[in-house]
């Protein structure tokens, strides 16, 4: 993981926490005061973010040290001790919120991703997130898709080309949209359209698209669609995938499901940290 990006990310959500000072913890706790405590799971899923759990402690203080006890993309159930931290107690309080914050978040994508990995094994299908991310926590959130088993979509705009419905309005049509990217775009970067009917489907594949999205179709016209492609170009299943039957979307025969919501919407893993009396 780039040290560089993610202390940048830390020092702002610790400045932002902190503010400028933990009264309470300055108030009640001695200076020379030394805690040890054990992160815990307080529900089963898959654990992401040990990285981030280390450094936010190294920043807010040297002289803590973090065990840990599982790696990125292990499932833990409830109860598990996932890391143990040792340090001045006044400093292990003050990065207590920040680190539970993005390791809970980090590991609640981790676990959707496992679960809509598990529901297509055996398909061939893929499962990949979007570009509907926490701005401010694309890299850790893509980081923990993969973790979680997925596969990045693009990273952002310049990553890739993807039209979707309102280029290909602006720009007069699918077959004028993919022949304006083929004029401009650099031809290292593949072709992807967004397609909502089968005409479009059709068009796309005339005009010589790497990759169809068929976007917030039926499951039947899904699977004429893919029977249509028949391979000439990839097939990436897409629109509201998170409240989808992902099984049989995946048996239509998509290469790829994108699914949103495993960023946008997910639920946090819950984590905790217990000092030791």
């Amino acid at each position: 993981m780039n040290y560089i990006g993610l202390d940048k990310l830390i020092l702002e959500a610790l400045a932002e926490d902190l503010g400028t000072g933990d009264i309470t913890t300055e108030s009640c706790i001695p200076e020379d005061a030394v805690s040890t405590g054990q992160f815990r799971a307080k529900m089963d899923g898959v654990f992401c973010g040990m990285a981030v759990l280390e450094r936010v402690f190294k920043l807010v203080d040297e002289r803590i040290t973090v065990t840990a006890l599982v790696k990125d993309g292990d499932e833990v159930k409830k109860g598990d001790t996932i890391a143990s931290v040792t340090g001045p107690s006044r400093s292990v309080l003050c990065g207590e919120r920040v680190a539970l914050n993005l390791v809970q978040h980090m590991s609640g994508i981790a676990t959707a991703t496992r679960r809509a990995v598990k529901a297509v094994e055996g398909t061939g299908c893929i499962i990949v997130d979007t570009r509907k991310m926490t701005p401010g926590l694309r890299v850790l959130e893509k980081y923990a898709v993969k973790a979680g088993g997925g596969r990045n979509h693009r990273f952002n705009l310049a990553d890739g080309v993807l039209i979707k419905d309102n280029h290909i309005v602006a720009a007069g049509g699918v077959a004028e949209a993919i022949s304006a990217v083929r004029a401009n775009a650099p031809h290292t970067l593949k072709v992807e359209i967004e397609c909502e009917t089968e005409d479009q489907v059709r068009k796309a594949l005339a005009a010589g698209a790497d990759i169809i999205m068929l976007d917030n179709m039926s499951v039947e016209d899904m699977r004429k669609c893919v029977r249509l492609i028949d391979r000439r170009a990839l097939t990436e299943a897409s629109g509201n995938m998170g409240e989808r039957d992902l099984r049989e979307v995946a048996e239509t025969g998509v290469d790829l499901i994108s699914i949103g919501a495993l960023t946008h919407s997910v639920q946090a893993l819950d984590i905790s940290l217990k000092f030791t009396k």
